[in-house]
């Protein structure tokens, strides 16, 4: 049928937009996943390290390996269940699969937690480092309000877009790396190769009771909490049933070459006692000083070099990197605890995404900006409450203990709960995909089950139970945040006309 209609000047056409079924932008790469989560693995050291050595003391090094043990053992739990449910739930999302909503609410409430106690305690530690160049920072209001003002920054900038924060995450990944990889060859080539039994005096003589073995084991799972951050990304990754297993192999990698290097190093330069009574809240800084201490670089040219003019050059270039070491240090620590005051909000903001959108919580969290794409309403709200948790860093001189202890509760609980649903998921339903699937299994009625995620959910689980026999305060408010959001999961789901433990319905996220 011919039609003699022609458009007319001024004649406008209007294209309805297609409804996007994922409005959250997929631009991070496996790199990109990386230097997330390597922001709150590797940010743990700059005061794990001191807190083990004042339990643990000479056994330092080697609770620091066992603990790395089981955190392989969880990075590889997550490899599996991210591969298969690439969703920014993480750990919540394994759990909602593989037992109920109630279990999943339970999960990521823990993960809720976990991250805003990251977000408050990252940014706590980092204005002490920055004291190195500016002292007044070193003080309890001018280093909480510092901390503050770090929060408030990151806050704004992952409301812009995880594009510009994925840039920030990786370009001070790759800082903090180069730097740790400097203090581990300074120490192990001119202090541990040539003296080794100071290293192994340090370590056999200042051996711990059985009792604070234990503990110390428990303590150094602190060290390790942060693979959550590359599961909760999923959803953002280009290709994540291919990138967040990358991502987590190769933070085990890098994780564990570099806390094994930097425990070595520090009991090459200074003993367990001095690093318990003098560096336990700066331990990396002690690490820089003991090096400056026992480097000559007189000694260390003549020994490279017999050419006077050769002596002469080596000996000007440690005499700088001796000398400008503390400053390198004070940006190590200050960058990569900034990276997971990041990492920490990327990881918090699109937890809720989450929830919200299977109804875990009230969909008002999960929305997403019309511009930015990004869950802006939970990023500012979850910021405000680490900044309630600062506070006390104003007139409370244990409020770094107090959030220590809070940022374990929550991990290792969540670790469990991610080992229990692997291993759920692998009997409830064997016929998903699984394009990361462990191996090392052993049958039980006809399923496969892996058997690092039977050992981690074991370790996880006997080490949480310690954290919270041995820690009153931790207990008690750990167990009224879980309390209070069991009710909070409960009244929402009543109100809706939701069933409290069966699967409610994937709702569509609006966009502001």
């Amino acid at each position: 049928m011919e039609t003699n209609w022609r458009p007319k000047l001024g004649d406008k056409f209007i294209r309805r937009p297609r409804a996007k079924t994922h409005p959250l932008k997929r631009v991070l790469g496996a790199f990109g996943l990386f230097s997330a989560g390597y922001g709150n693995v590797g940010s743990s050291i700059y005061y794990a390290l001191g807190l083990v050595a004042l339990i643990a003391l000479g056994a330092t090094p080697v609770v620091l390996f066992i603990a790395g043990i089981f955190f392989i053992f969880t990075a590889l739990s997550y490899a599996e269940g991210t591969a298969m449910i690439p969703e920014a739930g993480g750990s919540a999302s394994f759990a909602r699969r593989g037992f109920n909503d109630l279990f999943g609410s339970i999960t990521g409430w823990a993960l809720v937690f976990s991250y805003i106690v990251t977000i408050a305690i990252s940014a706590y530690t980092a204005p002490a480092y920055l004291g190195y160049f500016w002292q007044p920072l070193t003080a309890p209001v001018a280093g909480t309000i510092a901390a503050m003002g770090i929060i408030f920054f990151l806050m704004c900038l992952n409301i812009i877009g995880v594009k510009q924060s994925s840039i920030f995450n990786t370009a001070f990944a790759i800082l903090d790396v180069l730097t740790q990889i400097l203090i581990i060859l300074l120490a192990i080539l001119f202090i541990f190769a040539p003296h080794p039994q100071i290293f192994s005096q340090n370590v056999i003589g200042n051996w711990p009771s059985a009792h604070n073995l234990i503990l110390g084991i428990a303590i150094a799972t602190l060290a390790y909490t942060g693979v959550e951050t590359v599961s909760q990304l999923s959803e953002e990754a280009r290709h994540p049933a291919i990138t967040a297993p990358r991502a987590l192999i190769l933070m085990i990698a890098v994780v564990m070459i570099l806390f094994t290097g930097i425990s070595v190093a520090a009991f090459s330069t200074m003993t367990p006692t001095e690093m318990a009574l003098e560096w336990a809240r700066d331990p990396i800084a002690g690490i820089a000083y003991g090096l400056s201490v026992a480097i000559v670089p007189e000694e260390v040219a003549a020994g490279l070099s017999s050419s006077p003019a050769g002596i002469i050059v080596i000996t000007a270039i440690f005499a700088g990197i001796l000398k400008i070491l503390p400053a390198l240090v004070a940006i190590l620590a200050t960058t990569i605890l900034i990276i997971a005051t990041n990492a920490g909000l990327m990881g918090i903001s699109r937890l809720t995404f989450s929830l919200g959108r299977f109804q875990l919580i009230p969909l008002a969290f999960s929305r997403v900006h019309h511009k930015f794409k990004t869950p802006y309403r939970a990023i500012i709200f979850f910021s405000l409450v680490a900044l309630l948790l600062l506070i006390p860093g104003f007139f409370a001189p244990d409020t770094f203990i107090i959030l220590g202890g809070l940022y374990v509760f929550g991990s290792l609980l969540a670790f469990s709960l991610a080992h229990a649903s692997i291993l759920r998921l692998r009997i409830r339903h064997p016929e998903l995909s699984r394009p990361f699937k462990l191996r090392g299994n052993i049958k039980f009625k006809g399923c496969e089950l892996p058997v690092t995620a039977i050992l981690g959910l074991v370790f996880s689980s006997a080490i949480w139970l310690t954290v919270v026999m041995t820690q009153p305060y931790t207990r008690w408010v750990g167990f009224g945040w879980m309390l209070f959001g069991l009710i909070f999961y409960l009244t929402f789901r009543h109100r809706k006309r939701l069933p409290l433990i069966q699967a409610a319905r994937e709702i569509k996220l609006p966009v502001d």
